[in-house]
This record gives C-alpha cells, structure tokens and sequence, in this order.
C-alpha cells in the first residue's frame, strides 16, 4: 500500500483545512448558539439547516445545575456500613463518603469545563442522532488520521491526556512521522452525544456511524483505537472492513477462543494442554466470571431500572466506581485516584482523584448514566470472544488489564497482527494512568501502516 492511501495529499490537505474553516466561520458568523443538554451545552446552528453539518459546540453549565448537584450530596441517605473490612460486598461506605464530600466541597467543575472549552468539539447528525466529538489536527505533515472511541464508565474527559503526545510527538521525544489527526466522539447516549430513543443504537451501528463521521470530515484513510467498549467498536468495525480502514490498535482485544469460552461457561478446570501464559489468562477470565461482572449482567438485561444513576449522584458515582474488585484489576487505578494514594500497591499513575470526578460529573450533568448502561443491552455479543477479524491489527496488552491476552489466542483472533506488545505498566483505564506509554503503544502500533 502506497503513502498515497494512508493520508490525503498536501493540496488536499489544504483544501480541507480550508473547507472546515470556512464552514465553521460561517456557522460562528452568521447564527446564534442554540441551547441542547439540559442547557449546559451550546452548538452552532447550519446556516442552511443542514444538521449533518459540521457544527462547533461550546459547554458551559449554569451555576444552578452546579448547585444543585452539591445540595443533592450533601443530600444522601446513607446506608450501614458495610459488615466486613474489605470491599468484597460493595464500595465500602468511608469511601463513597471521602468522595462526597470532596466531591460537594473542594471539586471544582469549572476546571474541566476549561479543558473542555479549550479543545475543538463539535457535533453532527449521523443516521438521525446528534454526535459529539473533538477532532484536533497535528501540525505535522502526513499524519494518519485516527478516531479513537472510550469505553464505559469512561467519556472523552479519557482521553485528554493523549491528544497532544498523539498529535504532537515531536514535543515528547518521538518522531513528526508518527503523528496522528485525532478525532475522539463521544458514544450514543454518552457525554455531550445525543441519548437514542430507538433501538439499535449498538456497536454495530456506532462502528458504520464511525465511517461516515471519519469521511465527512474529509478522511479517505484513517486508523481506529479502542480500549473496553471502545475496543469493541475498533473490533466490529475491523469486521466490517470498511475500504477506508487501514487498520486498528486495541488495549482491550477479544482473543477467547470458541473451545475456552465452552469450557469457562461451563465452570470447568483449566484445559490441560494450555501454556503458563495460557492459563494464567484462563484464570483471570474464571475469576471475573464469578465476581466482576454484576455491573454488566444488570446493564445488559435491565437497563432501566437503574433510575438512581439519574436521580442520586451517589448513587451514580458508586456504580461508576464498582467494577467488583476494587483493590485488584481493573478498577484498582480507580480506586487508588479517589483515595489519593496506591491502595494495596495498585497505582493511580497520572490519574487523579479529580479525573475521576470530571468523569462521574460528566455522566451526572448530561443525566446519560442510563444512556450509557444500555449500550450493554444493544450488544448481542460476548465482547471478549476471538475478533476473527483479517484487517491489520495492534494490539497492546497491559498487566492490569481484566485478563492478559496470550500472543497465541491473539494470533488466532487477528488474523493479520502487525504488532503485539506487553507494557510493563498500566491498566485497564490505560490512557488515563500511562498517557505516554499508551501513545508510545498508539505509535508503534500503527507506524507499520504508514510503512505498507
């Protein structure tokens, strides 16, 4: 494949950059912003009504959403304590306590509203729903435009520490041909993007909406990058196959082959011509089996009856936080940010208790907690079952990840596996705890597709 395929040419580059500046101008020249979200978000209308425009968005929350949610905190009614001295039957109490009250004292939204308004984020109508996204071009010539999606209980507030070290190497000591154009949207029913009220609306969907957003925007050839259910989307879209993919870096990789899926449903041992890293793997996935997916099984059968993440934000936050294994993997970087210090070793790394609250605030203001828990009943598959997909693939394996996939079950999923690679730190939230390692594994990953 020619460098002719993986980024436009310089004239059209230009061109472009022209066009999308041109419209912009004309949208921020000519038309009053019109208030969506609950009126903390304001988007530029087309001059010509046209919705599947490309029109910039501004956030700004009114002070009275700001209050209200502090007044709610201090609000809760708080259940006993919990009867052991672990976190084995929830988010212990003192925790979610610490967290409201610095969450209803010391937080300061404003903040991240800031980093919000600093980045350019706009918002088009793809297949008759609203999305949001940021899209922030390099600087540099012949970079590969990448769309990189967030899982759950995450949002683009994710993947803010990535931006400038994917679309600006050279400031981090790595090389200007390893720049990436980013384009980070914000999930169906996530953030600042619009909640569906059809069904339908599932990683399927998201992946071929992905496509057009990707094309309107210009790009004839772009990446994609997923960790959780972004993961999933860069999965389904490598499925898909679209012309315009050249190919996909996934932190969260579906490997499980059919044979040790059979055997994990069915609560059996360890096959026994598994290998070390096989088994450690197989181990993993058993014990989340039993202890770590309560969260998902009520997402993706009974969505709707978690009516407290729209009406308490304690309530919202602890679901957000509870991933079942809160000292462990993957929630442990959670759990260390919100105390402020490494819990049971685990480190936060650049995560910060505020980070998470940006998160948890973001869900809370956009009231997308439901939203958001039903893109799991949209998903009609098992999200870590063998990709089986032939387009060019990376893929980074972190140790703190949910499981770590063994290279011969990820040869066996990826079936063209340009790059697989062990960091030796990091988790499941990867690009939040490591930002730079997790661009050095953005760049190397992909950097064989700008070589084909």
């Amino acid at each position: 494949m020619s460098d002719d395929f993986l980024i436009p040419s310089p004239s059209r580059r230009r061109f472009m950059g022209a066009t999308a500046a041109a419209v912009a101008a004309a949208s921020l020249s000519q038309l009053a912003f019109s208030q969506t979200l609950q009126g903390i978000t304001e988007v530029k209308s087309a001059p010509n009504g046209d919705k599947t425009a490309i029109r910039p968005l501004r956030v700004h929350v009114p002070e009275a959403q700001l209050v209200d949610l502090r007044r709610r905190i201090k609000a809760t009614r708080w259940p006993d304590k919990e009867t052991v001295n672990d976190d084995s039957q929830g988010v212990p109490l003192a925790m979610m306590q610490e967290v409201a009250r610095h969450w209803s004292t010391d937080y300061d939204w404003r903040r991240c509203e800031a980093k919000l308004n600093a980045l350019p984020n706009y918002v088009t109508e793809i297949d008759g729903l609203d999305i949001h996204f940021i899209h922030v071009r390099s600087k540099h010539e012949n970079a590969m435009p990448l769309i990189v999606t967030h899982g759950w209980p995450g949002s683009v507030i994710e993947q803010f520490k990535i931006i400038d070290p994917l679309t600006n190497p050279t400031a981090y000591g790595a090389s200007a041909s390893d720049a990436f154009h980013l384009v980070i949207p914000s999930l169906p029913g996530y953030g600042f993007s619009a909640r569906p009220t059809e069904v339908g609306w599932g990683p399927e969907r998201t992946a071929r909406a992905w496509v057009v957003l990707m094309k309107r925007l210009g790009y004839d050839k772009f990446a994609a990058q997923g960790g959780d259910l972004g993961g999933i989307v860069a999965n389904v879209m490598a499925k898909q196959a679209p012309p315009e993919l050249l190919g996909i870096h996934v932190n969260f990789p579906a490997t499980i082959p059919p044979e040790i899926a059979k055997a994990l449903q069915a609560g059996s041992p360890p096959p026994a011509n598994l290998g070390d890293d096989e088994k450690h793997a197989y181990e993993q996935l058993a014990s989340a089996a039993k202890s770590r997916r309560a969260y998902a099984l009520e997402q993706g059968t009974r969505p709707q009856t978690l009516y407290g993440l729209s009406d308490s934000p304690i309530a919202l936050a602890s679901w957000l936080l509870d991933h079942g294994d809160g000292y462990i993997q993957p929630a442990a970087a959670l759990t260390s940010a919100v105390y402020g210090r490494d819990v049971n070793g685990e480190s936060a790394g650049a995560m910060t208790r505020d980070d998470v609250l940006d998160d948890i605030t973001l869900y809370w203001l956009t009231n997308t907690g439901i939203s958001a828990a039903r893109f799991y009943w949209e998903s009609h598959f098992n999200f870590l079952a063998a990709a089986d997909v032939s387009v060019p693939a990376a893929v980074s394996v972190f140790p703190r990840e949910n499981y770590q996939a063994p290279r011969s079950w990820t040869e066996r999923a990826y079936h063209d596996l340009i790059y697989y690679n062990r960091p030796d730190k990091g988790g499941h939230f990867a690009a939040w705890e490591q930002p730079q390692l997790f661009a050095q594994e953005v760049r190397a990953g992909l950097r064989p597709l700008r070589q084909s």
